[in-house]
């Protein structure tokens, strides 16, 4: 499949979800309640916010200033429409901007947010290179695929295998942060209903409705099955991975 026809499929059967990936606004506002002194003057990144669920999370229950950033030009503009909606876009702009080339000055910021995306660069070349971004002291929240047990079934492994070989168990993850020179200042785990009631859930329904619109397109088809593989198995072996939020200290 063409990369141009296959961008344009993914994000017709993404489009319309609450989020881009697994979470939940009560995970959102436990990470952010280990970060302290958040206030007026705190300047946030949130780094592939996607249509920014969880930006607006944060923009409803802190007075940080928040700088928004995604690849996906139609996300940007709707985060952008409803932070005007919502009377709070002279705190909360959003910007098209790929994570691998932000061109923020270094210490522009004293927070830097990331849910479920920071494994599209690797856990540990984000931790470094937005390194820079952080004023001295600074923190870094994300979520994280993570092992939960050891010896996962053989499906559930190849799986992860075949998508995103760098999984690893929460220790592990954090001895890699440690490694980055950040300090662990919490972790949790996700919780089964923020990958299904705002992520999973509505993907169903999109993958049914993509099918039914594309059952004669082969490359289509394939995309929805590519899909629906996932969430068959989350729902077999959801015991065995999830996501891990981490909050993280910078020196």
């Amino acid at each position: 499949m063409a990369p141009d026809r296959m961008t344009t499929l993914f994000f017709e059967l993404f489009s319309g979800l609450p989020r881009q990936g697994p979470g939940d606004t009560a995970s959102t506002l436990r990470a952010l309640a280990l970060v302290p002194g958040v206030g007026p003057r705190t300047r946030v990144l949130d780094v592939g916010c996607g249509t920014g669920c969880q930006t607006l999370v944060l923009a409803r229950n802190s007075p940080a200033r928040i700088v928004a950033v995604d690849n996906h030009p139609p996300f940007v503009d709707l985060l952008n429409r409803e932070a005007g909606r919502l009377g709070i876009a002279d705190r909360l702009e959003a910007r098209v901007a790929d994570m691998r080339r932000l061109d923020f000055a270094d210490g522009s910021f004293d927070l830097l947010w990331s849910e479920g995306a920071i494994y599209n660069m690797g856990f540990e070349t984000g931790l470094r290179d937005w390194r820079r971004l952080l004023a001295p002291g600074g923190h870094v929240a994300l979520t994280e695929a993570s092992w939960r047990k050891p010896n996962p079934p053989a499906e559930c492994k190849a799986f992860w295998d075949r998508e995103y070989p760098a999984i690893r168990a929460t220790s592990a993850l954090l001895e890699a942060a440690a490694g980055c020179g950040y300090r662990t200042v919490g972790h949790f785990p996700l919780p089964a209903s923020a990958w299904w009631d705002d992520y999973y859930r509505p993907l169903q329904e999109n993958v049914t409705a993509f099918r039914k619109r594309h059952r004669d397109d082969p490359d289509a088809r394939e995309l929805a099955d590519e899909c629906q593989r996932e969430i068959d198995v989350w729902r077999a072996y959801s015991a065995f991975y999830g996501y891990e939020f981490l909050v993280l200290r910078a020196p």
